[in-house]
């Protein structure tokens, strides 16, 4: 158990007390009512955006495969499709770097594309582009499910440090912990669905339709997945912000010292 995640007597009860007749009333200790205000949902919401990368970072994931496919549609040349979509990652990433802006959505679609490039090209097949990601997925839906069940669940993992919670919601507010665990479900869930419906097209389907489809599925499962995890974050208690506690904790330490350091220039004070 880490310092982060320890539970403190009385931060862990103001926690785990359900206020009723007072939701978004603040209590003793400052914090919120079990059900979050809006003010709260509106923090949950930037938040989800920010970790998923937002439009922007849909546009970042749809864009190669749709260029790979639009030009193997029209001239089924393999090795330009593939030129093209990797072209098209490098020149998003050389985008975000010249605005200084995050680039972790960018660069994992530049290694997407070029596991696929990579693919396709030995086994001369334009829908192995597509496998790597496939792959990527199947395991990205066992991950969340194994992770819930196991009572870890990833999306708690790759979101607590967005919240500014790290892994205090393991121990110290049981109710966050099951909203994280109810949408890394949701989320391993939809992409095993989504797996579902694509590897079966993959051995079946000509490389042109496959190729559409795919990109067809690229946003509605992801944008339903975030949509169900908001809503069980908006239904959840507010995440403990580790961060301003420890920074408490500095102070007040800061404060002792210079307390007892007076005490001793001074000892009749």
């Amino acid at each position: 158990m880490t310092s982060l995640d320890k539970p403190t007597s009385e931060t862990d009860e103001s926690h785990r007390t359900e206020q009723h007749g007072a939701t978004g009333e603040r209590s003793a200790g400052g914090r919120h009512a079990a059900h979050q205000d809006p003010e709260s949902k509106a923090v949950t919401e930037a938040a989800l955006f920010e970790a998923f990368g937002g439009v922007r970072g849909m546009v970042e994931t749809v864009l190669p495969g749709l260029l790979f496919v639009t030009i193997f549609t029209i001239n089924k040349d393999l090795h330009v499709s593939a030129i093209a979509a990797l072209a098209v990652s490098l020149a998003l990433v050389a985008v975000r770097l010249v605005r200084r802006d995050t680039v972790k959505h960018a660069f994992s679609g530049v290694f997407g594309v070029a596991f696929g490039v990579v693919f396709a090209m030995m086994t001369g097949n334009a829908k192995d582009f597509y496998l790597p990601g496939m792959l990527y997925t199947l395991g990205l839906s066992v991950a969340y499910l194994g992770t819930a069940a196991a009572g870890v669940p990833l999306i708690g993992l790759i979101l607590g440090p967005v919240f500014k919670e790290n892994l205090s919601w393991r121990t110290r507010n049981p109710g966050r912990k099951k909203a994280y665990t109810k949408a890394s479900y949701a989320w391993g869930l939809i992409l095993l669905s989504k797996c579902a419906i694509l590897f079966p097209l993959y051995w079946w389907a000509d490389t042109t339709q496959f190729g559409w489809v795919l990109v067809a599925l690229k946003i509605p499962p992801f944008l339903l997945a975030v949509y169900l995890t908001w809503v069980f974050l908006a239904k959840a208690p507010p995440p403990i912000d580790v961060f301003a506690e420890m920074e408490a904790e500095e102070q007040a330490e800061k404060e002792r010292k210079e307390q007892a350091a007076a005490a001793l220039r001074d000892p009749e004070a």
